[in-house]
């Protein structure tokens, strides 16, 4: 099955306001660039996002954040944009922290079809607790925040019971793929890609090279595309680090 989309703009055009998104990548590395830039162009409002982190102030995700789309974020790490900061506890953003394996763990499940499991990470602290910030009030008081959690005993041992995490689309970036969807990624690139594909109702990839059908080797697919509804190849990658330590070059 032929599942090639013309450009991002198509591939994400029905994505309706209040849906949640899985957005692949690492930091600024593997992320979906050409999918974030179309739906900041389309405007879809109230989206839901899972993704480690939220880009940059004017790179990734952090320009879906400028233009005021995105109404929750379920990541990990959210140090390296100021805007989310600043929505955040302006109470202009929900946030959902989430321990990094932890929510690798959550998509994995969700694409396996598994509902829940239990973890060590976390127990016993306010991941398992309840009563992190989830989103401020106007006047710097909470307005909600996590509820607590199950924690049962298997062995002597605490464990806390995690709800695993199914997007309505999932955007992810490969290096390669072909025409019926199945993917190859690139090194460090692959990192949330391959489970986000698999754990929602449409995956949409964009690709560095999109190729005939049998050009690639099965043995070195990453993601079948039994799991890919669209794909198409993007037209250019800025791959922006998001930042960079340098130090003189020695003389000698």
């Amino acid at each position: 099955m032929d599942k090639v989309v013309t450009s991002a703009l198509e591939a994400v055009r029905d994505i309706p306001d209040g849906a949640t998104i899985l957005a692949g990548g690492f930091g600024l590395c593997g992320i979906p660039e050409s999918c974030i830039r179309a739906l900041r162009e389309l405007g879809q409002k109230d989206l839901t996002f899972v993704s480690n982190n939220c880009g940059v102030d004017d790179f990734g995700l952090g320009i879906l954040l400028q233009n005021r789309q995105i109404k929750k974020m379920i990541s990990s790490y959210v140090g390296e944009n100021k805007e989310f900061e600043r929505q955040y506890l302006a109470g202009e953003l929900e946030v959902e922290l989430t321990p990094q394996g932890t929510l690798a763990e959550r998509i994995r499940a969700g694409g396996a079809g598994i509902p829940a499991f239990y973890t060590p990470t976390g127990v016993h602290t306010a991941v398992s607790d309840g009563g992190m910030p989830v989103l401020y009030a106007k006047d710097g008081s909470v307005a909600k925040q996590s509820e607590k959690k199950e924690v049962r005993q298997f062995d002597g041992k605490d464990y806390v019971l995690e709800r695993a995490i199914v997007g309505d689309y999932a955007i992810v970036k490969a290096h390669k793929g072909d025409r019926h969807g199945n993917l190859v990624f690139r090194h460090t690139s692959a990192n949330f890609n391959p489970m986000m594909a698999t754990a929602a109702k449409i995956t949409i990839a964009e690709v560095e090279e999109l190729v005939p059908v049998g050009e690639l080797d099965p043995a070195q697919i990453h993601t079948p595309g039994i799991y890919v509804q669209r794909i198409f190849q993007g037209p250019s990658y800025e791959k922006r680090i998001e930042r960079r330590t340098v130090r003189p070059r020695p003389t000698a």
